[in-house]
């Protein structure tokens, strides 16, 4: 990407992203590879009156060196300095944004049970921080900007150059920062999607059904109460902002323990460093009782097996074949971007935010309502250009969501 597209990238994460406030913390967890690109969102973020900017560097290389190297015993732990710096963030209010650009293959040949357990002691240690990114108590965004190794993994027989260059535009056009003007973009962007999200909430379906020629066909419950979001949400003091960016999806929560049938994956799962591809889920009674993987398969195991509720669904999100992510016929290798391009679920927590009521709702009062918790959420994509969802209204009646792929509203 060039200076001037990154920079209209920073001003859009900070403006339209997490909409910082005058006055207002924020923190940037960045890969060092993306350096460039935090400097200018922190730049961008004092502009707008920012009280203060910390950046919270992640070194993937050292990571891979760690798995390899250090005691078994340091997976079971996460830094109490960490713990307690996104917990006061947190608290004081501040805006987090996350730059997302991975090596999809960094911990190829990992012990699978060391990546797993390193999961679950820092979502463990950080569980308050993400209870209150979840229930919107806090602006957060996650974007994306190309590195060299995510580039050749999505474009091996370019040069390092050109596979940055291919993958930038790429991720231009999904942002929409090579439009005229990016946050103007966005706006009719969220006006497209609220009308959706409008839509499915007025007919307060009772279930959905999704079905694919890959062999998806599953059937998921929704609790009286739900809410379809998409495009724009607001925080607890009534400040909107985008939590994914580029996102294309409106979503919900599934009952936990109604959904019955087979999901089988549309495009690999990039989980930690690790790919899990070919992959295919059972469920019954909310649970998923049997999976299967082409590769993969120990990962995704060990990651349904957290806790009792990684196995259990928190999220279903329709997303249309025809989206501009879709479109571009790439695979990102990147959840942010591929979730994006496919109709897709997610194992594991659940956002509280699509249950109405939820805010004077303890966690047992939480899951007695079909709000399923859990450490991890992962989403994995099941869409295709011949899925089609159907609705089950609260009268039993059948309603046509989604047929070939796209929305028939």
């Amino acid at each position: 990407m060039d200076k001037t597209l990154l920079s209209n990238y920073a001003r859009l994460v900070v403006k339209t992203g997490v909409n910082l406030q005058a006055g207002q913390l924020l923190v940037v967890n960045a890969p060092l590879e993306c350096a460039d690109f935090a400097r200018l969102i922190a730049s961008e973020a004092y502009d707008a009156g920012a009280a203060d900017v910390s950046i919270q560097w992640k070194d993937e290389l050292f990571s891979r060196l760690r798995y390899d190297k250090a005691p078994d015993a340091v997976f079971d732990q996460y830094p109490a300095y960490l713990q307690s710096f996104y917990q006061e963030q947190a608290k004081k209010g501040a805006a987090f944004v996350s730059i997302a650009a991975n090596d999809p293959e960094l911990l190829k040949g990992v012990v699978p049970d060391k990546i797993i357990r390193a999961q679950k002691a820092a979502n463990t240690a950080l569980a308050d921080y993400r209870e209150k990114l979840m229930a919107n108590y806090n602006a957060w965004c996650v974007v994306s900007v190309p590195t060299v190794a995510w580039a050749k993994k999505v474009f091996p027989d370019l040069t390092a150059e050109a596979a940055v260059e291919a993958l930038g535009a790429a991720i231009a056009r999904a942002v929409r920062i090579d439009q005229a003007d990016p946050v103007a973009a966005w706006e009719a962007h969220k006006h497209h999607l609220h009308e959706r999200m409008t839509w499915l909430n007025d007919r307060q379906f009772r279930r959905v059904r999704i079905q694919t020629g890959l062999g998806t066909d599953v059937s998921i419950g929704l609790p009286a109460a739900h809410l379809w979001l998409g495009g724009a949400e607001k925080t607890k003091g009534g400040v909107p902002f985008v939590a994914n960016m580029p996102t294309e999806e409106i979503f919900t929560l599934p009952d936990r323990m109604a959904v019955d049938g087979k999901v089988v994956a549309s495009r690999p799962l990039v989980y930690n460093g690790n790919l899990i591809d070919g992959f295919s889920l059972e469920f019954k009674a909310g649970r998923c009782v049997a999976s299967q993987a082409k590769e993969g398969e120990a990962i995704l195991r060990q990651l349904l097996a957290t806790d009792p509720g990684a196995a259990h669904l928190g999220e279903v999100a329709l997303v249309p074949h025809s989206s501009p992510i879709s479109m571009m016929g790439m695979l990102f290798f990147n959840t942010l971007f591929d979730e994006n391009a496919s109709a897709h679920l997610a194992f594991g927590k659940a956002y509280p935010v699509c249950l109405a009521g939820s805010e004077g709702m303890d966690k047992s009062a939480l899951l007695a309502a079909g709000v399923n918790d859990s450490l991890v959420h992962e989403d994995f994509m099941i869409g295709t250009a011949d899925m089609l969802v159907t609705g089950e209204t609260k009268t039993g009646e059948t309603v046509t969501i989604m047929q070939n792929g796209e929305f028939v509203l």
